[in-house]
């Protein structure tokens, strides 16, 4: 699967640009797999890294890392740079899930 069709679900797409050097980034990493697992099917989580993806990097203008952008329908529609907690991660990625609603 390509990038292009990866973040052209219905579901919300997190991706994790993010760099084995980067500390923040492990940091980050038991975070996501925490909103993972509380999120099951609701939306799918990837990581990326920037220096092995630098062209898909560079046309989100991917700074710094960790940075986290929810794609939704192939559109961006929520980015973050930095650590987040597992809360702030959750909330975004509902307020895109169409499940959630439908519950």
């Amino acid at each position: 699967m390509t990038f292009s069709e990866l973040i052209r679900s219905e579901k919300p797409v997190l991706i994790d640009f993010s760099a084995e050097w980067c500390g923040p980034c492990k940091a980050l990493a038991p975070i996501l797999e925490d909103v993972k697992r509380k999120m099951g099917d609701r939306a799918t989580i990837v990581k990326l890294d920037v220096d092995r993806n630098r062209a898909v990097a560079s046309s989100y203008n991917i700074m710094a890392v960790p940075t986290m952008i929810i794609f939704q329908k192939g559109k961006p529609v929520w980015r973050k740079s930095g650590v987040a907690p597992a809360s702030e991660l959750i909330q975004a990625i509902e307020k895109f899930s169409t499940e959630s609603t439908v519950k």
